[in-house]
């Protein structure tokens, strides 16, 4: 388990960033040759990213069917994504044309967010590095608006 940080913590990543969530959902479980491929995709692409830092990701959280990633640009985002010689797009083209003739059977979906650098906040209170904690720079903080909070 995680040292827990007994203190107000926060995380600062350097720079403008993007943070991609991306999810899937299970429509028919009862056809595990349509969600299953879609399941092990993941891991198969996050393992690729881990070894090569100058694909701009920085790192990523996960929690049940849902994954939040940080990117450092949404150019480093769309280059992975459309990349021929990256895990990605041969998995898309073959969820593709696994849902051809059945588009419900599974979803996924995801958002994008571009983040100016500054205009966040990352608070961690009692807490082990979670989120982008973990590979950003992580500070003992005060909290200015309210002088009264435990540092």
């Amino acid at each position: 388990m995680a040292e827990t940080i007994p203190a107000r913590m926060s995380a600062e990543i350097e720079g403008d960033f993007v943070v991609f969530v991306i999810g899937m959902r299970v429509n028919k479980f009862w056809k595990p040759h349509k969600w299953v491929p879609v399941f092990l995709a993941m891991p198969r692409m996050l393992k690729e990213l881990e070894k090569q830092p100058e694909s701009g990701f920085m790192g990523s959280i996960a929690s049940g069917l849902t994954q939040v990633q940080y990117w450092r640009s949404f150019e480093h985002l769309e280059a992975y994504a459309r990349s021929h010689d990256h895990e990605h797009w041969p998995a898309w083209v073959a969820f593709n044309k696994r849902m051809r003739e059945s588009r419900g059977d599974v979803g996924i979906w995801h958002e994008t967010y571009k983040v100016r650098a500054g205009e966040y906040e990352a608070i961690y209170s009692g807490m082990p590095r979670q989120g982008s904690a973990r590979w950003a720079s992580w500070f003992r903080r005060r909290d200015e608006r309210n002088p009264h909070a435990a540092v």
